[in-house]
């Protein structure tokens, strides 16, 4: 284990605090910098989040349309298949109707690869390896490196090569690491390192050391993710994890949530995850207790209803909702708005100070008028 003073610096719990506890900040990997379109990935940049379209990509109507809702969501980059020629065809108008970056995911069909740069792709998915002679990589890295496209490399554990497979006997970290660098290899042959790699996996302990491996050898930069997590309830958890403890090793520099569910669910779950580690500019974001026999309101009514009445308003607002008076009181009082419940009504907090006593039925009302008044401090 890591027990360098930096990462776990030791408190001296006998001495009085002068100030109050600073969080500090992770300490990042360096890695260097690819640019998807306008967003940046890697070096300091912000960390993006993205998803990928779920829609037969020759609709375009509908690509689009689901684009915008992972826009509104707060999406930085989204990822659309080109699995068929419908699909090679409709990517330029999709490119052309939509405002984030688009990446192209490809496997084996070099054509589309190359059809997807010229409609203006900001990014191809695609593993120089699978697409055939040695030509055919060079044509499409070339007509890459020609209009400054990166291309992910993305290595998951369930479609390894057969001969990485007999030499580990099964996916292990080794196995990932040693996939994804032989693509970098086969681009670097060509003199092409505009690369992001990812090293996916199901199992989320595999997943983890994989990616260590990489930030501990390499300097490219990192495309987190744990493959078909699954359902959203479990999906949610084993990303969570799994990007969630790379992310505090500093491990990481985009992220996809995988759900088994609308992609702007998983934008939603992404930068949750981020929020938590305090790794993306503060939204609204709403605390409250898990509840127990001293609950004396309908908290989870309250719960939902606010999140619906205040879904699309952006604005770096921290909420805590208590139902009892053991805990609401002190944690109502440390949010920018807070309700401190009790039988049948709630005392509203704004910065600390008491505002005024609400009814139950008013709770939501009133926190919704609060944050439409808030006015954020400048940093």
């Amino acid at each position: 284990m890591n027990t360098n003073s930096d990462l776990f610096p030791i408190i001296d719990t006998n001495k009085p605090a002068e100030q109050p506890y600073a969080v500090r900040p992770f300490r990042r990997r360096v890695s260097r910098q690819v640019m998807v379109g306008s967003v940046p990935v890697g070096g300091n940049a912000p960390i993006s989040v993205q998803t990928m379209t779920k829609t037969k990509t020759g609709d375009v109507d509908a690509t689009v349309a689901q684009v915008e809702r992972c826009v509104e969501a707060g999406v930085d980059i989204v990822r659309i298949t080109i699995n068929d020629w419908e699909a090679a065809e409709g990517i330029k108008e999709i490119v052309k109707r939509t405002t984030v970056p688009i990446v192209a995911d490809i496997h084996f069909n070099h054509i589309f690869a190359l059809k997807a740069i010229e409609a203006g792709v900001a990014k191809v998915r695609i593993n120089p390896g699978n697409i055939g002679s040695k030509d055919r990589i060079k044509e499409v890295l070339t007509k890459a490196k020609e209009r400054s496209i990166p291309i992910r490399i993305g290595v998951n554990s369930g479609s390894l090569e057969e001969d990485i497979l007999e030499k580990h006997g099964y996916p292990t970290p080794e196995a990932l690491f040693e996939s994804a660098i032989r693509h970098v290899e086969i681009a670097a042959d060509y003199g092409f390192d505009d690369i992001i790699i990812s090293v996916k996996s199901t199992d989320v302990r595999l997943m983890i050391e994989a990616y260590r491996m990489l930030a501990e050898r390499t300097d490219f930069p990192l495309h987190l993710g744990v493959t078909e997590a699954g359902t959203t309830r479990v999906g949610t958890i084993k990303s969570s994890v799994g990007i969630g403890t790379l992310l505090a090793e500093g491990i990481g520099d985009t992220i996809r949530v995988s759900l088994t569910d609308e992609p702007e669910k998983e934008v939603e779950v992404g930068k949750e995850i981020l929020r938590s580690l305090g790794l993306t500019q503060r939204s609204i974001e709403i605390i409250s207790c898990p509840t127990c026999g001293r609950l004396e309101v309908d908290l989870f009514k309250i719960t939902d209803e606010l999140e619906t009445a205040l879904k699309g308003i952006k604005k770096p607002v921290k909420i805590a909702l208590l139902g009892c008076v053991v805990n609401g009181p002190g944690e109502a009082s440390e949010a920018d708005i807070g309700i401190a419940a009790g039988r049948g009504v709630g005392i509203l907090y704004r910065k600390g100070e008491v505002v005024r006593r609400v009814k139950e039925h008013e709770i939501v009302q009133a926190v919704v008028q609060e944050v439409l008044d808030f006015q954020p401090i400048e940093e």
